[in-house]
């Protein structure tokens, strides 16, 4: 069973963020149609769907402030039972939190509306190992989301008032619920020898999203998450010894490419990663966990680069 935790954030530049602003007309909301930016978000949540180093933390600042204006962060994991019965069963947590600046006006004043977004989101997936060969497997996978959109509005109540859009009704403590449904078809190959370890994944996901149940009526809608992703991963003994085990140092390529909904609502289609980190092995010793990691990763897409540093454990 392995899973993994993220505990930085990747700073991206903030022409990274796709999410753009129409005018409207007078008593309304300047700045964007809130169910459009809602579908953004909505968007923006199918980053988190699966599994993903290369999107399990990011951060965007704004370009007027300097702030972050959409941040995510992910915890996950996956695991196979036992080779008699491959039974897979992974799991992912995600938050979100997009800080969107719209203006009101009655005609005669403008206030500008700072508000806060926040988003929950979990993943469940159970699939089964078909085995091809000893190292390659094929596994076919159930995918379900569900999430929650929550907005706080910090405006004074007079101009709450004298503002009369249906979508304002979503921005003062409004949310919007999503469930999702798909799929996941993944190539895992593994081998392992005393010198070195490959661990390699090609995954193709398609999960769609629609809101429900009690989601305010001016933000519903719907959005498609498709991404193809090739993960690689290279484990060699560096000759140093701690917990009378190697200390391995590990390699770690990732690519992921952005279809449906997903692809260019941050600014780009397609991320890299390239990692290097160390790996302790405490399978010796009588505890849950048996390998404890640490990298450090560069991640890098069209007009986006950062770096973020990945923590896991293996049991």
């Amino acid at each position: 069973m392995c899973t993994g935790l993220i505990i930085a954030l990747l700073p991206l530049p903030a022409n990274a963020q796709g999410i753009s602003d129409q005018q409207l007309s007078n008593r309304t909301l300047i700045g964007g149609n809130v169910k459009r930016h809602a579908d953004a978000v909505l968007a923006v949540m199918s980053y988190t769907t699966v599994p993903d180093v290369t999107t399990s933390s990011l951060s965007i600042n704004n370009g007027t402030s300097g702030n972050p204006g959409f941040g995510q962060s992910q915890l996950g994991g996956g695991f196979t039972i036992s080779r008699s019965f491959p039974l897979y069963v992974e799991g992912t947590l995600a938050y979100s939190r997009y800080d969107p600046m719209f203006v009101a006006t009655d005609g005669s004043e403008q206030r500008t509306l700072p508000t806060r977004w926040n988003t929950f989101s979990s993943t469940v997936g159970i699939g089964w190992d078909f085995r091809i060969t000893d190292e390659l497997v094929f596994r076919p996978i159930l995918n379900g989301t569900i999430g929650r959109v929550s907005s706080d509005l910090k405006i004074g109540q007079s101009v709450v008032n004298r503002v009369t859009d249906s979508n304002l009704q979503f921005l003062n403590n409004g949310s919007l619920d999503a469930y999702g449904y798909g799929g996941s078809l993944v190539l895992d190959f593994e081998r392992y020898r005393a010198t070195y370890e490959i661990d390699a994944e090609l995954r193709a996901t398609d999960i769609y999203l629609r809101s429900f149940g009690g989601s305010s009526e001016a933000v519903q809608g719907s959005a498609t998450a498709q991404q193809v992703s090739l993960w690689a991963r290279w484990r060699a003994p560096t000759g140093w010894h701690a917990l009378d085990r190697p200390v391995r140092y590990v390699l770690e390529f990732a690519y992921s490419h952005y279809f449906g909904d997903s692809a260019g609502v941050l600014g780009f289609n397609d991320l890299t990663s390239l990692g290097v980190g160390l790996e302790l092995d405490s399978s010796k010793y009588p505890i849950v966990i048996t390998r404890t990691r640490a990298l450090v990763r560069y991640v890098f897409g069209h007009n986006v680069h950062g770096v973020s540093f990945g923590f896991a454990v293996s049991f």
